[in-house]
């Protein structure tokens, strides 16, 4: 998600048309999350080794996850990256090989973190909501080429030449509805009113509809959560249930996903949580509770580690989408900061090997899901920002535990 405080999510990699060789969240979104000069608890990590027996691949030479290094990078997440809460988790072929925490899941009690914590996924929901698209559109429901007049008649201005395609790669043209201040999240209104407010999709389209068109449809690529609002209401008009259904029946159920939710108004974290702040002039604001409404199927998601990577495992392993379907989520825009950004998924090309993933923000926590695409690795992160006094500090630590995550003992 990307709101006024320059927060970013999937686009939220540092000079992303420079880099498509490591995965990064870009100093400037941290700093735009709030992190100011406020003391972070002090770091305590704990790294879990699964024990999972013989692997599908024992016995060859597939590298196995580096567990010294996980609980190094999850620990300094806390000490030097100005988190409250840091949380990861590594599946490797088949089966969970790792997961750590650090921090503290409440700074005012100090209570430890559950390494099998929720927390809120931000804009990573869009992957699950792009999947359910896909799955239509291999049911012949609909075409990725289909203008959204068809569905969505009259929403939203020139809908005959915008795209479900453009919808989800960002290359509608469409504003952004977290463009409007009233998701400035630098403010403490957001904080004490903002947060509780509930909207239907039908207000944050129309809020979007104050604003002119980024570019012309299909010629740029232009970070909107308001397509995925839109998707998420195409859904609703081709199957006839809300989009959180729609996931929960095709996706959450089927893959097991049982700590997954995709709330529709309840500000609730369910089952144990870190909490989030957001840094304010005052000081750290507890977000934890708010009213997911405002974000959506564009980022209003909850989950947990181990499940958003056997999401990503069973997704690149084809157990949700059919080839054809699979190769258009995979087929990236080429255009400009979006060109590694395909249909809710991003390209990210490694030191050890091409990964497909997703990194989101909502306020109070920021998260990364990523998968390699040779199956053999999957790793999620969780990372709860409370303060730093070096924004710099804190995005070397966020790309040190994705580092970690991603390659440690892949070479």
């Amino acid at each position: 998600m990307t709101g006024n405080s320059g927060m970013q999510s999937d686009r939220g990699t540092p000079g992303t048309c420079q880099r498509r060789r490591r995965l990064r969240m870009a100093v400037t979104a941290l700093a735009g999350a709030g992190l100011l000069a406020t003391a972070a608890p002090a770091a305590t990590a704990q790294g879990t080794p699964v024990d999972v027996g013989p692997s599908p691949t024992a016995g060859s030479s597939a590298p196995r996850v580096d567990r010294g290094s996980l609980d190094a990078a999850v620990a300094a997440m806390v000490k030097q990256g100005g988190a409250s809460a840091a949380l990861g988790a590594v599946r490797e072929g088949s089966r969970p090989t790792w997961k750590g925490a650090a921090g503290t899941s409440d700074v005012a009690t100090g209570a430890p973190v559950d390494e099998n914590g929720r927390f809120r996924i931000g804009s990573v929901t869009k992957a699950f909501v792009s999947t359910v698209v896909l799955q239509l559109v291999g049911e012949h429901r609909l075409g990725l080429d289909d203008p959204i007049e068809r569905f969505l008649p009259g929403e939203v201005p020139n809908g005959a030449a915008v795209t479900v395609r453009q919808l989800l790669n960002h290359t509608s043209g469409l504003p952004n509805h977290t463009d409007d201040p009233a998701f400035d999240f630098t403010k403490p209104d957001w904080a004490e009113r903002g947060r509780w407010k509930d909207y239907r999709a039908q207000d944050l389209v129309d809020i979007a509809n104050r604003f002119p068109p980024l570019a012309a449809p299909g010629t740029a690529w232009n970070y909107s959560n308001t397509n995925y609002v839109l998707a998420g209401m195409i859904i609703a008009k081709v199957t006839g249930h809300t989009w959180n259904e729609e996931v929960d029946r095709r996706i959450v159920r089927p893959l097991g996903l049982t700590h997954t939710s995709m709330p529709v108004s309840s500000p609730f974290i369910p089952g144990p949580h870190a909490h989030g702040y957001l840094q304010l002039p005052a000081g750290p604001a507890d977000v934890t509770l708010e009213n997911p409404s405002w974000a959506g199927p564009a980022g209003g998601g909850i989950s947990t580690t181990a499940d958003l990577n056997r999401f990503i495992a069973a997704l690149l392993g084809g157990k949700l989408l059919r080839p054809a379907e699979l190769a258009e989520m995979q087929r990236t825009t080429g255009l400009g900061d979006g060109k590694d950004y395909g249909l809710g998924l991003q390209r990210y090309d490694t030191p050890c090997g091409l990964y497909w993933g997703l990194t989101g923000g909502i306020p109070g926590y920021h998260t990364g899901m990523f998968g390699a695409a040779d199956g053999q690795r999957q790793f999620a992160m969780s990372v709860n920002f409370y303060g730093s006094s070096d924004p710099a500090a804190s995005g070397k630590a966020w790309q040190d535990l994705v580092d970690a995550g991603t390659c440690a003992g892949r070479g």
